[in-house]
């Protein structure tokens, strides 16, 4: 009886459900995690400023009153700021403020009942929002394909969730936040450790192996140009795929990476598409990437690249 529970509850179609409603509350995470670090942001830079000792250290002389007493006027802005986390404030019309009911936040449904435009004040609302439902919907339902009716498969869901959240916040503002990647990385060693994916290891020489190959192109390009060509949140979102899928996953994942990256760039340069100065995040092609390597298997992404 139980097992035939696991069975349901892990299916396909169960898990597909389950990852509308979880792509709904990557919408929040994606829109709302950036702007909680900004406010972190300010928060260390009134505090930096205000530090008249670290300043003395640095420069050798005295901090300006006028700078301490602009640090003290920003800190207290930013404690007179309302909290805002993934939980508070209730999510809201960014035009007119309308307060979303729980029928106006219905994955993919509510999106096309409003046809797409706030209820109070018409303003369109981004068809992203239920692409990344519906995305993660799909990576859900494909999960449980994968790795059939096993509580593992719900590990295998959490990364594929991350991964979205982490693709979009990178697409939108080249950030790949530490509050991410980071869990990520731990995550996928403790889950190798518990022998729940690749052997330990394999799990410890993947990290290694995702954190220094990006980590040597950065520099080697750096010295070569002078210019930054990715940042080091790339190096942190490898290593944890490679946590999690294993060192001999690390030349698939990036070769993938190249080609959708590719594909992405070439198309939106003739739909001029690119953003000013012709830049791309790379993050979202590693996810991508990483999710390929994550459904089809290692192996059999090498038989596509003809290894």
């Amino acid at each position: 009886m139980a097992a035939d529970l696991v069975a349901v509850w892990l299916s396909p179609p169960v898990l597909g459900l389950f990852g509308l409603c979880i792509g709904s509350f990557l919408n929040v995470v994606v829109h709302r995690l950036p702007r909680m670090m900004e406010r972190d942001w300010w928060d260390d830079i009134a505090r930096q400023l205000a530090d008249g000792d670290s300043y003395q250290r640095s420069f050798g002389k005295p901090a300006p009153k006028g700078l301490l007493a602009a640090a003290t006027d920003l800190g207290r802005l930013v404690e007179s700021l309302a909290p805002y986390s993934l939980a508070k404030p209730r999510s809201a019309c960014p035009s007119c403020g309308h307060r979303i009911t729980w029928y106006e936040n219905i994955p993919v449904l509510s999106w096309l009942w409003l046809r797409g435009r706030c209820s109070a004040c018409k303003t369109p609302i981004s068809a992203r929002y239920p692409f990344v439902e519906l995305l993660t919907g799909i990576l859900f339902a494909a999960a449980a394909w994968r790795f059939g009716a096993q509580p593992v498969t719900l590990l295998w869901c959490g990364v594929l969730a991350t991964l979205v959240a982490l693709a979009a916040i990178d697409w939108d503002t080249t950030l790949l936040p530490d509050s991410l990647t980071l869990p990520l990385l731990w995550v996928g060693l403790a889950s190798a450790a518990m022998g729940w994916t690749v052997p330990l290891p394999v799990a410890l020489w993947g990290a290694m192996a995702g954190y220094l190959s990006l980590w040597s192109i950065y520099w080697l390009f750096k010295k070569a140009t002078g210019k930054e060509g990715m940042g080091f949140g790339d190096f942190k979102l490898l290593a944890a795929l490679g946590a999690w899928l294993g060192w001999q996953a690390i030349l698939p994942i990036v070769l993938m990476a190249s080609v959708i990256g590719a594909v992405v760039g070439i198309t939106m340069k003739f739909t001029r598409g690119l953003r000013e100065g012709g830049y791309v995040p790379f993050g979202p092609f590693l996810a991508g990437g990483g999710v390929v390597v994550l459904l089809a298997g290692t192996e059999r992404v090498l038989g596509w690249i003809g290894q």
